[in-house]
């Protein structure tokens, strides 16, 4: 499992795609993020800023994993689930690498905001949960990217749209009746901008409607994946 990981987040970073999404980061963290939050409420629009950092980064995130799941070539992919001693190993390895650069792309997009909040002065543990909250966003990220790559769609054009419809339709629902459905994009900014005594109380369940959607997504697609010729 460790080598085909690896295998993958080599060939990721060699074709050079980690720079599409380290590049927007970058100028996100450049025009927007690096201004800081100021006032007298610098410190709770600072755990605001984490929590807006995981909105941001969902998108990208899908995007991410997708082209780290596309790098490998359809005929090596059939080679190296052909050598792998179970037939899931493949697909788990693609998960795992795709996540792995997730939390690196994540911990670049987190840098400058987390030290904001630490010098403002923000709760600790507001700042924890705003940090943990990330990692577990970038899982759903990672699975809508899954979802969209060139072994579920083959049509790059196709499965950009369907990648991108996803995401605009997964922050609709949660705007409305629907929104157990979604990602809780809403309710998690709505929480942290409420303050941070607010986030740490809505975490929870944040968490665990996170951890629901990504456990019922995950094994649809590890299912269907594993069937799939």
């Amino acid at each position: 499992m460790i080598p085909l990981v690896r295998f993958q987040v080599e060939g990721y970073v060699r074709s050079l795609r980690v720079l599409q999404p380290l590049i927007l980061i970058l100028l996100a963290v450049a025009l927007i993020l690096a201004q800081g939050p100021s006032g007298p409420d610098a410190a709770d629009l600072a755990v605001g800023t984490l929590a807006d950092v995981a909105a941001f980064m969902f998108p990208v995130w899908a995007w991410a994993a997708r082209a780290l799941l596309d790098t490998q070539p359809d005929e090596q992919r059939a080679l190296t689930t052909t050598a792998a001693r179970s037939p899931s190993a493949p697909v788990w390895a693609g998960l795992f690498a795709a996540y792995g650069v997730n939390v690196f792309l994540g911990a670049v997009a987190l840098a400058v905001p987390l030290l904001q909040a630490l010098a403002v002065g923000s709760p600790g543990q507001a700042v924890l949960l705003g940090l943990v909250l990330n990692l577990l966003v970038a899982v759903p990220g990672t699975l809508l990217g899954a979802w969209t790559s060139r072994a579920r769609i083959p049509h790059p054009g196709v499965s950009l749209l369907v990648l991108l419809g996803g995401a605009a339709t997964l922050l609709l629902l949660g705007l409305g009746r629907l929104a157990w459905l979604s990602v809780p994009m809403i309710g998690w900014m709505r929480a942290a901008h409420d303050g941070p005594s607010a986030f740490t109380s809505a975490f929870p369940g944040i968490a665990l409607h996170l951890l629901i959607w990504s456990t019922l997504v995950g094994a649809a697609y590890l299912i269907t994946t594993h069937r799939s010729p």
